[in-house]
């Protein structure tokens, strides 16, 4: 059976208050680029719905950008290592990894013929090196500032500088090569988060957290002016220019960006982008025809110079570990929650997605069921609930829990839903409380099946527990022994049979009938614990994910048969699955990635 890869809805970029990101720009224009974990994610501009991701770095990566050339990428990550790999081959080849300081890579600057590179950071030893792409050998030294580089730029045009902006509030300016530091310029009173030469050299701008930008000459760095009196009333988190070097665009954590007009120094317009702390803009890219900037949501927004109050176009999704996956009902709508509780709505077909509005979780989200016209969720607030399908956005409708749910399941036909908790299993008919059953265990998950009124609960004692389901009041049935904690359980879509995960890295199948395994076969090839399951549509392939990052479709009718799909969210666990049809499988990581995988030849 083969599988491959149709499409990734990509994470946001990873953004923390008070930090800056940088986004990096295709020269050929088509790309851009921006960093999650452990992951470089490289995003069609003009289309962000396609997106490729490289995840070799063994720790967390901070910034990458594109040689001027446009056939490599160097990537910078917390440990002080840069890899730089190619973006011709869909396997990303890496060319060559060094190790230029000891500590966070902040960012990374190309000499204009892609030979050297300039990386600055918070190494122990030096804030910045200097090297050439293709042996390490040294360019010159980064010195003279005494606190962590937060900005670096090469000139692009001869004689070349290197400019740095640093948390002493200065700007370091070198001469080479060899590069050596020349002098600092003392014009900002607070940190310096961006320093950007303009497309010709001729100028460069900085800008610092004092909310001020300056513009100097890129030749002899003298100080040409001040934009704005100050740019900003909070402080500046980048610049971008325009590609013919007559505009600056900036971005700021007071909610806003502004273009100005480089000559005269004077605003152009402002994009005001919101009122809530999230709406602090964190990065900027101008890159051709499009000017983005970036919320510290993590939302891209695309900005419209002819309507600045209404971007083109804001890409969301998520930026922190996905927890939780369903589909609607008419399969056209994925459904994906995260650990700070935000739900993402994603059109099937064609990933074009939004956030689900009004007052959510605000937390972690445990489990989440589509149900008509309706989806629920479940938080660790202790509650259910309930999202408009039609409105997107969170309807005034709660159930309040005694204890935390750890996994539902709904009943359509009655509006019932069956919460497994912590210490109960609470049973809600439209959305009141019906009866609560005490537990011994701590419950992970729960399925209803609608034919036989049995409800499959997952326990971390090792069983599944079986209840029956009769005037919204349970009784138990049966108990099913497992080796580890279950983890996950789902009845089949025909009702005919249930699959069960565990701990212990084991995916069971039960027949109903008789709640005994419907043949010998042990499905054990994950090498770590088991977290989901899914079975098809036609209910003859189940999909389990696991801890170690693989997804296995096993085969009902050929118990011997499998096919493993490794590294299928590299380095980050299995979370979600769930199958759009009987040939493709969608799964959900803590890489905050969401995949759509096509799986030929169920024959």
């Amino acid at each position: 059976m083969a599988y491959s890869n149709k499409f990734i809805y990509a994470t946001l970029p990873r953004t923390q208050r008070g930090q800056p990101i940088v986004l990096g720009g295709d020269p050929k224009g088509k790309n851009f680029l921006y960093t999650n974990g452990h992951s470089v994610i490289i995003r069609n501009i003009d289309n962000p719905e396609i997106a490729d991701i490289y995840t070799e770095h063994s720790c967390a990566v901070n910034v990458a950008k594109y040689s001027p050339s446009g056939f490599y990428i160097a990537s910078g990550d917390a440990s002080g290592k840069i890899r730089i790999w190619d973006t011709v081959n869909k396997e990303h080849i890496l060319k060559n990894e060094f190790q230029p300081i000891g500590g966070p890579i902040k960012d990374i600057s190309w000499s204009p013929d892609s030979q050297r590179i300039v990386i600055v950071g918070e190494g122990r030893e030096r804030f910045g090196h200097v090297f050439m792409a293709e042996t390490g050998t040294s360019v010159g030294e980064i010195s003279g500032q005494s606190k962590p580089i937060n900005s670096c730029d090469f000139r692009p045009a001869r004689p070349f500088r290197i400019i740095t902006g640093s948390e002493d509030n200065t700007i370091g300016v070198f001469e080479g090569p060899p590069f050596k530091f020349k002098m600092t310029k003392q014009d900002h009173t607070r940190f310096v988060q961006a320093v950007r030469y303009s497309p010709s050299g001729h100028l460069f701008a900085s800008a610092g957290f004092d909310g001020k930008v300056f513009i100097y000459d890129g030749t002899t760095s003298e100080l040409v002016g001040e934009v704005g009196s100050p740019a900003h009333s909070g402080g500046v988190y980048g610049v971008a220019w325009k590609p013919d070097g007559t505009q600056l665009l900036t971005c700021s954590g007071d909610k806003s960006c502004r273009l100005w007009d480089v000559a005269t120094r004077t605003l152009i317009s402002e994009f005001p982008m919101g009122s809530t702390v999230d709406d602090q803009q964190v990065s900027c890219l101008w890159q051709g025809d499009h000017i983005l900037s970036v919320s510290l949501s993590g939302f891209i927004n695309y900005l419209d110079v002819n309507n600045p109050t209404k971007p083109l176009r804001i890409v969301k999704g998520h930026n922190k570990p996905i927890t939780v996956l369903t589909l609607s009902d008419d399969r056209s709508t994925i459904y994906t929650g995260s650990h700070d509780g935000a739900v993402t709505n994603w059109n099937s077909g064609s990933g074009t997605n939004d956030r689900v509005a009004g007052i959510g979780h605000g937390n972690q989200i445990n489990d989440i069921r589509a149900a008509g016209d309706f989806v629920y969720t479940a938080g660790i607030d202790d509650s259910i609930k309930q999202i408009s399908v039609e409105g997107n956005t969170y309807t005034a409708v709660e159930a309040k829990l005694a204890c935390q749910p750890r996994g539902m399941d709904i009943l359509k036909e009655s509006n019932t839903v069956v919460v497994g908790c912590v210490k109960d299993i609470t049973v809600l008919q439209d959305s009141r409380k019906v009866s609560a059953l005490p537990i011994s265990y701590e419950s992970s998950s729960v399925s209803i099946n609608p034919e036989t009124m049995d409800v499959a609960v997952g326990g971390d004692d090792s069983k599944v527990h079986i209840y029956m389901l009769s005037g919204g009041q349970l009784t138990h049935k049966l108990d099913l022994e497992h080796l580890g904690p279950v983890t996950d359980v789902r009845y089949s879509p025909d009702n005919k049979l249930l699959v069960a995960s565990d701990a212990n890295r084991k995916v069971i199948l039960y027949s109903v009938a008789d709640y005994k395994p419907p043949h010998n076969k042990e499905w054990g090839f994950h090498n770590a614990r088991v977290n989901c399951v899914a079975f098809s549509p036609n209910s003859e392939l189940v999909a389990s994910g696991s801890l170690d990052t693989t997804i296995i479709i096993w085969f009902v009718n050929s118990p011997a048969k499998h096919t493993i799909i490794k590294n299928a969210h590299p380095q980050s666990q299995i979370t979600g699955l769930v199958w759009l049809d009987n040939e493709t499988l969608i799964s959900t990581g803590q890489d905050c990635n969401t995949k759509v995988w096509n799986i030929e030849n169920v024959a």
